[in-house]
């Protein structure tokens, strides 16, 4: 029992642009082995026909190939098992199927001295059914007349990382950087000038003062996640922000040593901590 045809015109149509997406990655399969090219590779033209070349497709599938030089083109001979023939000749879209003359949307091609044939165009007029796999940019050939799945995953890239990922790298990569009264550069900073620039690169925007981020600054919260703005009274008023690291520790601009990263629950900082306020 042979694959059913699911490659169906409409099929087709909507395989069109996934091909095309698939760009010079496309892969053949044939039942389940991926088909090596150790030169030229399958392509995938405007009418969305897969175009592979034709010696290492063909000889994975067990044909006999001819082929020879007529005029300027070239012609192929294919054969299978059963002696059933196809006759194809670059730059023009008629085939031959036992001798039977057909119009097909894409003939054979020679390009770059390698012959290229339509892939489904020649394995179903053998009656072999060929599935695009979308995700992963595969035609797979049903050659033995089984459904098969890809032999090969596109790997999944890694995830983005998360805003406050990206805050915390950026604001480690300053640890060192001197305490500067009133600095917002890294030749120096102040503890808000520290905290606007490393949220300044996520393109979040901040008040220039500690107390004007407590008062007007996004949200306040009790349960510290990464990324928080912690605040600290030191005297009477607010005069402290550094940002929350996660496991109880934070990183800000210090008089003392500049740019570093203390325990929020310390005997300095802990009696001073006076709450935290989410801003991504």
């Amino acid at each position: 029992m042979s694959c059913a045809v699911w490659l169906s015109a409409s099929a087709a149509h909507g395989a069109t642009a996934s091909a095309d997406s698939a760009g010079p990655d496309v892969k053949i399969q044939i039942n389940d082995k991926l088909v090596a090219f150790p030169e030229a590779q399958p392509y995938i033209d405007g009418q969305g026909q897969t175009l592979v070349p034709v010696r290492p497709v063909f000889e994975a599938m067990g044909y006999r190939m001819d082929w020879s030089m007529e005029g300027d083109g070239v012609e192929v001979a294919l054969q299978d098992a059963k002696r059933k023939t196809i006759e194809l000749k670059t730059g023009t879209n008629e085939v031959r199927v036992d001798g039977k003359k057909m119009t097909v949307p894409t003939g054979a091609q020679f390009r770059d001295g390698t012959v290229y044939v339509p892939l489904r165009v020649v394995s179903e007029s053998f009656g072999y059914m060929v599935q695009w796999d979308n995700d992963n940019g595969i035609a797979i050939v049903c050659q033995d007349g089984k459904y098969h799945s890809p032999a090969w995953y596109k790997p999944v890239p890694a995830p983005e990382p998360a805003p406050s990922a990206k805050l915390l790298d950026a604001a480690k990569t300053m640890i060192g950087v001197p305490y500067v009264w009133g600095g917002t550069t890294p030749d120096g900073f102040d503890c808000s000038g520290f905290v606007n620039y490393v949220f300044d690169g996520l393109g979040v925007d901040l008040p220039r003062t500690s107390r004007s981020m407590y008062d007007t600054a996004g949200r306040t919260v009790t349960g510290l996640q990464p990324g928080d703005l912690v605040f600290f009274n030191i005297g009477r008023v607010t005069t402290h922000v550094g940002i929350y690291m996660g496991e109880g520790q934070f990183i800000s601009a210090t008089t003392s040593r500049g740019v570093r990263i203390d325990s929020i629950w310390s005997s300095y900082w802990g009696p001073k901590y006076i709450g935290a306020k989410r801003v991504l």
